[in-house]
């Protein structure tokens, strides 16, 4: 089984009842992602992302490069929260994800490899080792950086907090 990057962003009003109800939480976002999988997004841009298998990879080239939040894993857990895959749900502020947002908007994606080798991911140990064979792995890579982008700027700009977990 893999491990799987999620993210669902949240209004602060549903973010403080997520806190106050870790098993509504679960079950909301999870409404949310079936309605996405299923409908594609009721409103644009989507609530939901994924980043596949690449989490580890980009948290290990963020934090690499000094970056201010920690997108891959959240900042805060939900208190009393379930494991939903591979450990507590946790989350990011809404001014998190504007903080967020603002180092996106500062860093292109080739910013987020330069200097970096498939062997660096390799040597690092980074989930999943046996990919990062050949160039297009750091393409991997780059392509959900690009895609988590805009789906912070999106919560920024609405206000919204997210949640993060393994799944």
């Amino acid at each position: 089984m893999s491990m799987i990057g999620e993210y669902a962003r949240l209004t602060p009003a549903e973010l403080e009842r997520a806190v106050r109800d870790p098993d509504w939480a679960r079950e909301f976002i999870g409404e949310l992602m079936d309605t996405e999988l299923d409908e594609g997004p009721t409103t644009s841009p989507a609530r939901c992302h994924e980043t596949d298998k690449a989490w580890h990879a980009l948290d290990f080239l963020l934090s690499r490069l000094a970056f201010p939040v920690n997108v891959v894993f959240g900042e805060e857990e939900i208190p009393g929260a379930d494991d939903w895959g591979y450990g507590p749900p946790r989350y990011l502020t809404p001014e998190r994800v504007r903080v967020a947002a603002e180092a996106f908007a500062a860093m292109p994606p080739e910013a987020l490899v330069s200097g970096v080798t498939p062997d660096d991911l390799v040597q690092a140990d980074i989930y999943p080792v046996i990919i990062w064979v050949g160039d297009e792995s750091l393409d991997y890579v780059t392509g959900h950086y690009q895609a988590l982008v805009p789906f912070f700027q999106a919560a920024a700009r609405d206000g919204h907090a997210v949640v993060i977990w393994l799944d």
